[in-house]
C-alpha cells in the first residue's frame, strides 16, 4: 500500500479506532486518523464521507471505518463511486471481501466485536490480495451507471 491508510470513526467507534491503530503500528501500516479526536458524540457520515471521498478520488487507496456496528460507515461509504465497503466480523469475511470482491474500504462494528478479533479482522484484510480473474469481472459490474448516482 503506497499510500496511507485513512481511519476514521464515530463516537461509538473511538476507543476501537485507537486501538486499531496501535495494531497498525505493530505492523508497520502507514494511516493517517481523519478524526475524531475524542469520544464525543459526532454524526458518523461526516467521517465516512472523508474517507470515501479520498478512495473515491484516488487519493487514498484503502480505508478503515468504525462506528457502533459498522453498518451506517459502509452505507455511507459505499454511496461513493469505486468504493466498496465492507463490514466484516470475522476474519474469513475480511479475507473474501479482499479476494473476492477487492474492498477497499473495511468498517468494523465496536458494539459487536472484541477488539482482539477486530485486530485479527484487520491483519486478514490487509493482508489479503485481490484475486481477480473472474472476479474483476464481477467487481466492474457493481458500479452503477452514471445517470444512478
Amino acid at each position: 500500500m503506497a499510500l496511507p491508510l485513512l481511519v476514521a470513526s464515530d463516537h461509538a467507534g473511538f476507543e476501537l479506532k485507537e486501538r486499531m491503530k496501535k495494531a497498525l503500528e505493530r505492523l508497520g501500516v502507514p494511516y493517517e486518523d481523519l478524526g475524531p479526536t475524542g469520544a464525543e458524540p459526532v454524526d458518523y457520515p461526516d467521517y465516512a464521507r472523508k474517507v470515501a471521498e479520498a478512495v473515491a478520488s484516488g487519493q487514498a487507496e484503502r480505508g478503515l471505518l468504525v462506528c457502533g456496528s459498522g453498518q451506517g460507515m459502509a452505507m455511507t461509504a459505499n454511496r461513493y463511486r469505486g468504493v466498496r465497503a465492507a463490514v466484516a466480523a470475522d476474519e474469513e469475511t475480511a479475507r473474501l471481501s479482499r479476494q473476492h470482491n477487492d474492498a477497499n474500504v473495511l468498517t468494523l462494528g465496536a458494539r459487536l466485536i472484541d477488539p482482539d478479533r477486530a485486530e485479527r479482522v484487520l491483519q486478514a484484510w490487509l493482508d489479503t490480495p485481490f484475486e481477480g480473474g473472474r472476479h474483476a469481472r464481477r467487481v466492474g459490474k457493481i458500479e452503477p451507471p452514471a445517470e444512478v448516482m
